[in-house]
């Protein structure tokens, strides 16, 4: 497999960043490899794929780094695409995988034996306007994912927010983050100032906030006191799940932050005197187009919904449910409409 010469970035304390091909509009996801006296941490491995295997053989040949010289997996959270190959790694380098037990718990309630997550999603996109007509792709796509996070990894070393971790020769303060993913983990070194931050912060893009049924009630609300949770720490340089590295964090922090209060406004703004299902707020925020794009419009709109339940706890929305169809009681549409103010 021939290596682009970006694929591999070489930073500070032989620290290596490795661009994860993914098969969406993001292009890669960031691993790191942190180099320890023996072997290596490695950081989020990626969405696993034949593509991703033959990549990560080739990665290792190029960087001189043996399939044992990886001691140890650590993940920020549980998403396919920094997960995926957690187990794919652990069983050809027998290293323990590291990651938070809310992380654990969703990864096996999304993609474990038996699960039912999959039509719990959909059912509940039904619910906020998702037309008959892309009710079984939508089905479909959730469900691929399975072969995309397997193996999952054996035995996990459970770790979370007020533990400590050394990685990469040094003592990591572990902190939580929650919005996008529910247990996310962010690694802070106070005395470098460096932070890893998974998919909690990211430069030039906006997080997606991750709502689901039977999950966080409000992940947007979690993810803006999440944000300004992080506002308190030194740091210097952060290395994200996506995207470069980058120095202006907490300017970055305060652009997301004015991010969603303008789109809390525009949302409102789209809803205007009307009762409109998640559904229509979505296709009207971002276009039809994402009829054709399942994946996205799955993001678009789990993204939609964290931000019409957020107007609702801020008392301006009312949640109102009815009948989806004329003499049908079995199937019921939530749809939003503004506050009558006294």
């Amino acid at each position: 497999m021939n290596m682009q010469a970006s694929t591999i970035t070489k930073l500070e304390d032989g620290w290596l960043q490795v661009k994860v091909p993914l098969p969406y509009s993001l292009k890669w996801v960031n691993a790191y490899l942190l180099p320890e006296n023996e072997g290596w941490t490695l950081i989020d491995p990626g969405l696993r794929n034949e593509e991703t295997e033959h990549f990560w053989s080739a990665v290792l040949i190029e960087a001189g780094i043996g399939w044992k010289d990886i001691q140890s997996i650590v993940l920020t959270h549980y998403h396919p695409d920094h997960y995926g190959l957690a187990g794919w790694f652990q069983q050809r380098t027998g290293a323990p995988v590291r990651m938070s037990q809310v992380a654990k718990h969703y990864a096996n309630r999304l993609w474990g034996e038996g699960e039912t997550f999959s039509d719990e999603l959909t059912e509940a996109f039904i619910r906020h306007g998702l037309v008959e007509e892309l009710i079984a792709d939508m089905k479909t796509h959730m469900s691929g994912f399975k072969l995309k996070v397997s193996p999952h990894p054996v035995e996990p070393i459970l770790i979370g927010p007020g533990d400590k971790i050394v990685m990469g020769g040094v003592e990591w303060d572990i902190l939580g983050g929650e919005g996008h993913a529910p247990g996310h983990l962010i690694f802070h070194d106070p005395v470098s100032r460096k932070l890893l931050c998974g998919d909690q912060v990211l430069p030039d893009i906006s997080p997606n906030i991750g709502w689901m049924p039977g999950g966080d009630p409000d992940p947007l609300g979690s993810f803006l006191s999440s944000l300004r949770e992080l506002l308190i720490l030194d740091v210097r340089v952060a290395f994200p799940g996506h995207r470069d590295p980058f120095t202006a964090f907490r300017q970055r922090i305060d652009q997301l932050l004015e991010h969603h209060e303008r789109r809390l406004l525009r949302m409102a703004e789209l809803i205007g005197d009307e009762e409109r299902t998640a559904f229509d707020v979505c296709e009207l925020l971002f276009g039809v187009r994402l009829r054709g794009n399942t994946h996205n419009l799955r993001f678009a709109l789990a993204e939609t919904i964290a931000h019409l339940v957020q107007l609702e706890k801020r008392g301006l929305l009312v949640k109102v449910e009815s009948s989806a169809e004329p003499h049908r009681d079995d199937h019921h549409l939530f749809r939003y409409r503004r506050t009558t103010l006294s």
